[in-house]
């Protein structure tokens, strides 16, 4: 495995996986765990963000305490799937940034092309969490850390549930300077494209569509 790929073991994140794994998992409990794996996952990943001491007053005595500096962060989702993972880092930064980016593949080309994109202002003040359920080919993860890259940002992570080893080699070979985090590192892609053994398509299980 490449040293710019994070593979999470811990016991949380495997168990909660296997839950939105099986077919009999509702709409209802696959949204809310895939929430509940993202917080866990965002706390792994943005424990390197800085802090700086400022003064406090508790009710006993002033003290200097640690906070996060500066501009701390942006999350930005490839839709449409990658907003079920939104509210789960929003819960541990409520006041980062969220930007979006969306993605489709041409029928004829295959290659994916972005269609909507709406960043901070000061995205590249800002540690970006890119943020997609599903690691498939790559094609889609990579170019949006493409776009954003273009747009300024200067540290980038990208954060997804479920992996292919055939995703992940793409991508890390194509942005060696980006830390990749998985929460499972799966067999194989089938012919389609999709992950196996996976769990189907992620944006039609979190909003219930066909």
């Amino acid at each position: 495995m490449r040293e710019n790929v994070t593979i999470f073991k811990h016991p949380l994140i495997q168990h909660k996986i296997s839950l939105i794994r099986s077919k009999d998992c509702g709409t209802r409990e696959f949204r809310t765990v895939i929430g509940e794996i993202s917080m866990l996952m965002g706390y792994e990943v943005l424990s390197g963000l800085e802090t700086e001491l400022v003064e406090i007053e508790t009710p006993m005595e002033t003290m200097k305490g640690p906070m996060l500096k500066g501009k701390k962060l942006a999350i930005v989702p490839i839709l449409r799937a990658g907003l079920g993972m939104v509210d789960g880092m929003l819960a541990l930064v409520p006041s980062a940034k969220v930007g979006h980016v969306g993605m489709y593949r041409d029928e004829e080309t295959l290659e994916p092309k972005e269609y909507y994109c709406k960043l901070p202002e000061d995205i590249d003040q800002r540690m970006v969490l890119i943020v997609d359920p599903m690691l498939a080919t790559g094609g889609s993860a990579n170019a949006a850390i493409d776009f954003v890259k273009k747009q300024g940002a200067k540290q980038i992570k990208f954060v997804s549930i479920i992996a292919a080893p055939e995703g992940v080699e793409f991508l890390a070979q194509h942005h060696p300077d980006i830390q990749i985090y998985c929460g499972a590192l799966d067999r194989e892609l089938n012919k389609h494209g999709y992950i196996l053994p996976g769990l189907g398509d992620a944006g039609d299980r979190i909003f219930g569509t066909k």
